[in-house]
């Protein structure tokens, strides 16, 4: 049995379809379902469900015993703003599952974030100490620190699970992500502003030397981040925290062309100006450095952004027109 939580969220349901694919029994933990996340399970068959505080409750009552945890759930809001609520979710429930997981005997992959990086001035290399970073936010922050006790606890030669992964996501784009609302992915938002308006939206920059649309990101397909994780999983040798990303960054007036070119209309983009707000926190630059994971024998190839932006829309087109007819 493999243990899947945050198994209704967006990459946590593509892993579990991986899976249930491959045949594997599922123990699938998240937080209570909302009708918007529950749809990401639909068709999924034959898996049992837990929720996230008594999954900890059966783990240390020896109720189940899986053979593997890959940990996707956590508040991913990088609006967040209780740092209580992100120490409890993000840090002290993932020390929970790695504490198990190193007595049991079991591997343990779960999810960093790109957000450690902060502003990427130290740049995006995951052989970086996460104690010289400093994140932009308190997500960031919240997973910045689980990795650094992490690597505590291998340094002082204290128990660790039998092979850990944490994965530090780029600009992960691709179906499941409906529920994610504003914090889906620009791939989403522009499919339907072009949709519903005709044009794509994007920020101006606030960097004179960046025209508009010219800030880059590492977008990144969730079948690639998948790809990572389960090969992780099977190469315990590989242990450490991996960057989950291409390896390349792409504009956002890159990816809007790629948008329009998959729905088969003309590029029309509009750009408006940046949330104050948001502003202080913004990353015009992501490029995920893949030598780490190259280097561990990692064998897949990034999927160009047109290709995976073009199975992307069409999966979002189908369902345009099932939702029509």
């Amino acid at each position: 049995m493999i243990a899947v939580t945050g198994a209704a969220g967006f990459i946590g349901s593509n892993l579990a379809r991986r899976l249930a694919a491959a045949g594997r029994d599922l123990l699938l933990v998240d937080h209570p379902l909302t009708a918007a996340k529950a749809a990401n399970l639909v068709g999924l068959r034959g898996f049992r469900f837990l929720e996230h505080e008594p999954f900890l409750a059966a783990l240390a009552s020896g109720e189940v015993r899986p053979d593997a945890v890959f940990h996707l759930g956590a508040c991913s809001r990088t609006t967040e703003t209780d740092w209580d609520y992100l120490r409890r979710n993000n840090v002290e429930y993932t020390q929970a599952l790695w504490r198990w997981c190193a007595a049991a005997g079991r591997p343990l992959v779960y999810a960093s974030s790109a957000a450690t990086y902060g502003d990427g001035s130290l740049g995006f290399d995951d052989r970086t100490p996460p104690d010289a970073l400093r994140p932009l936010n308190l997500y960031g922050k919240s997973k910045n620190d689980f990795d650094a006790w992490a690597l505590a606890e291998v340094a002082a030669g204290r128990p660790t699970p039998a092979g850990w992964a944490g994965l530090k996501f780029f600009n992960v784009y691709g179906p499941g992500e409906v529920h994610k609302g504003g914090m889906a992915s620009v791939v989403l938002h522009a499919h339907r502003q072009v949709r519903e308006t005709g044009e794509v939206r994007l920020f101006r920059s606030t960097d004179p030397g960046i025209p508009d649309g010219g800030q880059r990101r590492d977008f990144v397909s969730v079948e690639d981040c998948v790809d990572h994780m389960l090969w992780l999983g099977a190469n315990p040798t590989a242990s450490g925290l991996f960057n989950s990303g291409t390896g390349s960054a792409r504009t956002f007036a890159d990816l809007a062309r790629a948008v329009f070119a998959a729905v088969g209309r003309p590029p029309v983009i509009r750009y408006v100006d940046m949330p104050a707000s948001l502003a202080r926190q913004y990353q015009n630059f992501t490029r995920a450095d893949t030598s780490k994971l190259r280097a561990a024998g990692y064998p897949g190839a990034p999927t160009p952004l047109e290709d995976g932006v073009r199975r992307y829309v069409g999966f979002l087109e189908e369902h345009v027109s099932r939702a029509a007819a």
